[in-house]
């Protein structure tokens, strides 16, 4: 059974941060917000955790499309192969924010997404989020929470996300109500950028 946590963004408690960090790196399932949707993370160095997010989703881990959360552009180079510097000024432009930039992956990336070309790197506007990767480390590989509601794609309530997810997850954050307007996602791996989904972050960015 899943812990709901109250944070606030505005000031996210360092305890409660650590005590997410710690069931992290235990190779725990969190929900967490982000500045659109709410989240479904876990560490990207355990691959059980990432495993268990794959099997919930219902495909194979290294077909899963998941973003890398992470808490500014300093692990870029960790997982992303040299870039442009016009490419670098777009994500400088626009991160922290709402955007999800596909990226061309280099040789380092974890064993799990070895056979990937690319990579989803997120910076979300958000103090939780970024709080968490920061004591974590290093990112946290991400989806998001989608509803079944034909209406509601996104489930913005905490509480009603702890409810359906409390035998899935070892933690639900719950940091108020969450958008249900997800990430505008835009492909950078190519001279052109291309906008692949447009959600909640402005397309004027270039």
């Amino acid at each position: 059974m899943a812990q709901l946590i109250k944070i606030y963004e505005e000031n996210p408690n360092p305890n409660e941060i650590e005590k997410i960090v710690k069931i992290l790196k235990k190779g725990g399932l969190v929900i967490y917000p982000t500045d659109t949707v709410y989240g479904l993370g876990c560490d990207i160095s355990n691959t059980k955790a990432l495993a268990k997010i794959a099997k919930i989703k219902g495909v194979k881990l290294e077909k899963a499309n998941l973003s890398f959360i992470c808490n500014d552009l300093s692990h870029l180079s960790d997982y992303v192969r040299q870039i442009q510097s016009s490419t670098f000024k777009i994500l400088k432009r626009a991160l922290p924010g709402p955007y999800t930039f596909i990226l061309p992956g280099n040789n380092n990336l974890p064993k799990a997404f070895k056979k990937k070309k690319t990579v989803g790197i997120r910076v979300p506007d958000n103090n939780i989020t970024r709080a968490i990767v920061k004591a974590l480390g290093n990112p946290i590989v991400s989806t998001s929470i989608h509803d079944e509601d034909e209406l509601l794609e996104y489930t913005t309530d905490p509480e009603l996300i702890f409810e359906k997810w409390s035998n899935l997850v070892d933690i639900v954050i719950d940091s108020g109500y969450g958008d249900n307007i997800a990430s505008t996602v835009i492909d950078l791996t190519t001279d052109i950028p291309e906008v692949i989904r447009e959600g909640k972050g402005s397309i004027n960015i270039f």
